[in-house]
């Protein structure tokens, strides 16, 4: 009895997995950023209004979002 309601179990499993895999690839790419960077990115966005950074930072979770979106698709 997999199929309950037209849900498939392996489905909705695959997809938590895919959601804490991609969740913990942006932490760490996050964590990754902030130990890089000679100065305090979050300091920089909130307080100095440094709209250049948080488009570049944006612009890495982006790409991050593509390319584990292919992966998922590729499979």
């Amino acid at each position: 009895m997999n199929h309950m309601a037209g849900l498939n179990f392996a489905e909705i499993l695959a997809t938590i997995v895919y959601t804490l895999i991609g969740l913990g690839l942006f932490g760490l790419c996050w964590f990754i950023i902030n130990k890089v960077a000679p100065f305090s990115v979050a300091k920089e966005i909130e307080h100095d209004q440094n709209v250049a950074l948080a488009i570049l930072i944006g612009a890495i979770f982006i790409a991050l979002a593509i390319i584990i979106g292919a992966v998922i698709l590729s499979s």
